[in-house]
């Protein structure tokens, strides 16, 4: 932290310190923030860069809550780590909103949006962001192949189908069941691996 950093965070409430880090901390210049993308609000006062190629996921989410959210039938998400992201212009101008209380105070995991147009900017969990692609500056066919959805989850709760033979996840991806027109293979494997588990349970004496 150099001096400058270290003033602005003394002139910071400590209950807002969080302002002074990932993915919220501006990088200044010398920090060499390696830009792959560029991003904003529908407004243009949220702005913001991605450091990294390709997201780590994404997926698309059907559960009601995110229905509810973004008016929609599921929410479209890529997920990054918190230090991915940089914001350019408009830190200040955000707003947050906690699903699970319904509190506008910033508590994780929390919504984050423009606070003057609204748009959705992503979900900040506790270790990673989940950001909103169509918000991004996608350029190329190559850029937005790499964003392209690779799952559905909370498909039980859609409110329409899409067959799109991409792997679709009762809940959470990896931690429910597959449904619908998943690909088979994928159906096989993920039994496989549910079976493997409940072995070792019982190996160990856990399935009493």
């Amino acid at each position: 932290m150099d001096a400058a950093e270290a003033k602005f965070k003394e002139s910071v409430p400590e209950k807002d310190h969080w302002k002074t880090k990932a993915p919220y901390k501006v990088h200044d210049p010398q920090d060499h923030f390696d830009v792959k993308y560029e991003a904003s609000c529908h407004c243009g006062k949220v702005q913001f860069q991605l450091s990294r190629d390709e997201p780590l996921d994404s997926k698309l989410c059907h559960c009601t809550t995110c229905q509810t959210q973004h008016a929609a039938p599921f929410q479209w998400a890529a997920i990054f780590h918190k230090d991915d992201i940089n914001f350019t212009h408009g830190h200040h101008d955000l707003e947050w909103y906690d699903p699970t209380s319904k509190s506008i105070e910033h508590q994780l995991p929390c919504k984050v949006r423009c606070s003057f147009c609204h748009s959705p900017i992503m979900d900040e969990g506790r270790n990673m962001i989940l950001l909103f692609p169509s918000l991004v500056h996608l350029k190329t066919a190559e850029a937005k192949a790499k964003f392209k959805p690779r799952l559905h989850m909370f498909y039980e709760q859609r409110v329409m189908d899409i067959p799109d033979g991409l792997p679709k996840w009762s809940g959470i991806n990896d931690d429910s069941d597959l449904i619908e027109d998943s690909p088979p293979e994928e159906v096989k494997e993920n039994e496989r691996k549910r079976e493997q588990k409940r072995k070792e349970k019982f190996a160990k004496g856990e399935n009493k």
